[in-house]
């Protein structure tokens, strides 16, 4: 039988295809994800929202007070746009300071995610990479939302969606980004070698970076606006880094040379034992050549014509995969990062994107698993939640490997012509 034409036992599916594939479902799936997000930050086990409620907010009530200007007064470990949201967060009083800074990152997502679907007719490809979205978001769980982080990846995302068509406005964004955490220059890198106006892209980088150093300095920052490049320096190796896994094996294996202690100045767990220190302070020229290496392969593909839409999203994906691997923190909430070039990708094309897209899910949902809920068995080097983080970085190695290797391809002859949505 037939319902309509349409055989009556596919009519169900179908009637479930529309409705799945409009505005109403997306931004309905979009609003249970932040509200559960939300209230898991706010209720669940294991303080996920404490970084914020605790530190952020002391940060910001010591500014209010007149007390301590965190990058103004005293070297800081963040970019000095990172007291934006943290001031902000603090408009109806420091009772509600968590429950603003939820909303605050909700707003900016809702922005993106508005974007990202567009004011025209909603595209297959968006659709897509919506719906990967607030399922990357769900299986990441509540540090999507409750780091300093989450106020960066609606900028990224929406800078990289706006490359093409406003590379202007997609440097200012990423620019703004950068000084609220520094991976997305990473972005604005991937920008000057794949769009043809990188001219542009570096002038706006350059003069919006200069204007927010002169505010900075006129404010009475000095040198301390550039502090948190000699903050970053002085960590030691994290215990969620990738390199520290090897460090945990050993405590797993029952080594008592190596332990996890808490750093008191950073507030961060870090790796205590033989060659650590020497591993962390091989983390900074490792991810320089890391980066390199990729900048000579984008370099290479755009002198050949890679079209943009091949060449960006996993130009960018490869810098910000390098970023995590080459990186002596590793916090859970980095995994955030790989929203916006994944995004991007799978707005471009997405059977093409289908691999780092399940890869990046993969390592949302294991961040998920061992942080925040029981952060503490890994603390305890536990073998189980040790595997786990090794997982996870064999899947970010996957994602260095594929992004990679599609940079590479994207500059050969026969794969240099593809969409890219503005």
């Amino acid at each position: 039988m037939t319902v309509g034409g349409v055989p009556e036992a596919s009519a169900p599916v179908g009637r479930l295809r529309r409705l799945l594939g409009g505005r109403t479902a997306l931004w309905g799936a979009f609003g249970l994800v932040h509200a559960g997000l939300a209230w898991l930050n706010l209720a669940a086990m294991g303080y996920p929202l404490g970084d914020v409620t605790s530190v952020y907010r002391l940060w910001a009530e010591n500014a209010a007070d007149g007390y301590l200007r965190m990058g103004i007064d005293a070297p800081w470990v963040y970019p000095i746009l990172a007291f934006a949201p943290m001031a902000a967060s603090l408009a109806f009083g420091p009772e509600w300071y968590g429950q603003t800074w939820l909303a605050i990152v909700v707003i900016l997502d809702a922005i993106a995610f508005a974007i990202l679907l567009g004011a025209r007719r909603l595209s297959r490809t968006r659709r897509l990479a919506a719906w990967w979205w607030v399922g990357f978001l769900a299986l990441l769980g509540p540090i999507a939302l409750g780091r300093i982080d989450a106020v960066t990846v609606p900028l990224a995302t929406t800078g990289l969606l706006w490359a093409a068509g406003r590379p202007r406005v997609a440097a200012a964004l990423l620019t703004i980004a950068a000084w609220v955490k520094v991976w997305p220059a990473a972005l604005i890198a991937a920008l000057v070698i794949a769009l043809r106006r990188r001219a542009d892209v570096v002038i706006v980088a350059v003069a919006l970076s200069a204007g927010i150093l002169a505010v900075s300095i006129v404010a009475g920052s000095g040198l301390n606006v550039a502090g948190f490049v000699a903050e970053q320096a002085g960590r030691g190796l994290q215990v969620e880094s990738p390199l520290a896994v090897g460090w945990l094996w050993q405590i797993v294996g029952g080594s008592s040379a190596v332990e996890i202690v808490y750093d008191r100045d950073i507030l961060t767990f870090q790796i205590s034992g033989p060659g650590a220190d020497a591993a962390a302070a091989l983390t900074t020229p490792l991810m320089a050549v890391g980066v390199v290496a990729v900048l000579l392969l984008g370099i290479r593909a755009a002198r050949r014509g890679a079209h943009l839409g091949r060449l960006l999203p996993p130009l960018a994906l490869s810098f910000v995969v390098v970023l995590m691997l080459a990186n002596k923190v590793g916090s859970p909430q980095f995994a955030t990062w790989l929203a916006a070039p994944v995004i991007l990708g799978l707005a471009v094309k997405p059977r093409r994107f289908a691999v780092p897209a399940v890869l990046a899910a993969g390592v949302a949902l294991l961040t998920h698993v061992i942080y925040p809920y029981w952060y503490g068995w890994l603390l305890a080097a536990h073998p189980g939640f040790v595997l786990l983080l090794t997982a996870k970085v064999v899947l970010l190695v996957l994602l260095a490997v594929w992004g990679i290797r599609a940079v590479w391809q994207s500059g050969r002859a026969w794969d240099r012509r593809g969409p890219l949505a503005a």
